[in-house]
């Protein structure tokens, strides 16, 4: 008779497809989140526009139903994608629309009159936000964007609808063949929380290292 550890290799398997779904939807998340959020405050219709409608367009529709969309109607338009580079795409473009709000509403708390003193002392309006503003916003940022990384990671089981073998996808077909179902689900529900445990440690460590950067009246 199987043991409960003899069930970790296969669920395993899907663990790493869950990990490079997380890692990759992070970075697009995060580079669309500072694009749309930056765009949302620009003076330029032309920019902000576009970024409002993505927004929306993500936060309004469901998750499942984008991965189906992108995985299925796409290659009746012509554009085929492997369903791994679907998963992380359609994800990282969820997460970030909510993080483009955070990221807007970060910028916004910053005080105005830091914006004016740069000015006063010749910075341009660009070098203004990247080496005044931003710095300042990204503290307030950082727990948010913890959160959402971690709804992030969560969000992943769904790509078992779209034929990638994650970690849920594992555990069901596991499931299937040995009827463990308590042994199985919560090495799953372990294995996502020790997962989520690692991405709030290292949010909080980045946290303290701006802190120390702020306590020197800067980032280090």
């Amino acid at each position: 008779m199987l043991r409960p550890f003899d069930l970790l290799p296969p669920l395993l398997d899907g663990l790493w497809i869950t990990v490079t779904i997380t890692a990759g939807g992070a970075i697009v998340a995060a580079a669309a989140a500072f694009v749309a959020g930056l765009a949302r405050l620009s003076p330029h219709c032309w920019l902000r526009v576009p970024a409002l409608a993505y927004i929306e367009l993500f936060r309004g529709t469901s998750a499942l139903v984008q991965l189906f969309w992108a995985y299925f109607v796409l290659p009746l338009l012509g554009i085929q994608l492997q369903a791994i580079t679907v998963g992380v795409l359609v994800l990282g473009l969820n997460i970030g629309a909510y993080g483009a709000e955070v990221v807007r509403g970060s910028i916004q708390a910053v005080p105005p009159d830091q914006y004016e003193a740069a000015l006063a002392l010749n910075f341009t309006e660009r070098q203004a936000m990247w080496r005044i503003i931003l710095p300042q916003a990204l503290p307030t940022m950082l727990p948010p964007f913890g959160n959402l990384l971690i709804e992030l990671l969560k969000s992943t089981a769904l790509v078992s609808f779209i034929t990638l073998g994650d970690l849920t996808f594992q555990g069901q077909m596991l499931r299937s063949t040995t009827l463990r179902s308590a042994e199985i689900f919560t090495l799953i529900l372990i294995l996502y929380f020790l997962m989520a445990l690692g991405i709030t440690y290292c949010v909080r460590r980045l946290e303290q290292r701006l802190a120390v950067g702020r306590d020197y009246g800067g980032l280090s």
